[in-house]
């Protein structure tokens, strides 16, 4: 973290003028709170809503350290052709993830969980149109229904990718394709420049653009990690921890 530097001015045989009474309130009750951060290292306040420090230190203290991760042969999404697609059909409605075997893809049960307004049209896959999603990495807002739900995306929290790294390449394929269905615990609704940015990168390299964010993120990932018995490495966790210290304490 860098600090903006600082500088003197040195003052050789000028009279220079007290501070208006006011003016050197305001700059003493800022200096204070500045003083008030720096001295108690707290980081800035998360955004309303994000969990309680404890329950999330409680699930860092849970979650399994590894030293690193060691990629693993096989990985593969696509199910295009010939190939692996080790985590099953994408969106598939018939895994025994939660909500899964309602008649619609996971994409669109996950739309219409964090779209606010949106609707759902009837039919194979119960396609959502409109509605407002805020974005839970940035809160910026995102109107589907002038820009359509191409322009969100669905995130997996805890990345496929990493996931089958560190220990899903072991499971069986009904578990595989559990965790990459699984709205309550690993889906999001994000924007798509977001989840671009993010691609498959674990917290030791990616973290959300907006810090106030970071405690919902890291109660997220540690969520997912924790529920299917998944390791995170040495620097995700630290980088875990360094996010739990933004969550809110006390009522």
């Amino acid at each position: 973290m860098s600090h903006d530097p600082r500088t003197r001015r040195h003052l050789a045989g000028r009279v220079v003028p007290p501070p208006a009474p006011r003016a050197l309130a305001l700059a003493l009750v800022v200096l204070g709170v500045l003083a008030a951060v720096w001295w108690s290292g707290q980081p800035p306040r998360s955004v309303p809503g994000s969990p309680p420090r404890d329950a999330v230190e409680a699930l860092l203290d849970a979650v399994e350290v590894v030293e690193s991760r060691n990629p693993a042969p096989g990985y593969e999404r696509d199910c295009s052709g010939a190939s692996g697609c080790v985590f099953g059909p994408a969106w598939s409605d018939t895994t025994g993830a939660p909500g899964a075997g309602n008649g619609c893809s996971t994409r669109h049960d996950v739309l219409a969980r964090d779209l606010v307004g949106g609707t759902r049209t009837p039919g194979a896959r119960c396609e959502v149109s409109g509605g407002v999603l805020t974005d839970p990495y940035t809160g910026r807002l995102v109107d589907a229904g002038t820009t359509g739900v191409r322009g969100i995306h669905v995130d997996h929290v805890y990345p496929l990718s990493a996931a089958w790294d560190l220990g899903a390449w072991s499971w069986p394929a009904g578990r595989r394709a559990a965790f990459a269905n699984d709205i309550d615990r690993n889906l999001l609704s994000v924007t798509a420049s977001v989840n671009t940015g993010k691609s498959d990168s674990t917290p030791a390299d990616w973290l959300p653009p907006d810090p106030g964010r970071h405690c919902f993120y890291a109660s997220r990932y540690l969520t997912a990690a924790v529920a299917y018995g998944l390791p995170v490495t040495r620097a995700d966790h630290d980088a875990l921890a360094g996010a739990v210290r933004r969550c809110p304490t006390g009522p």
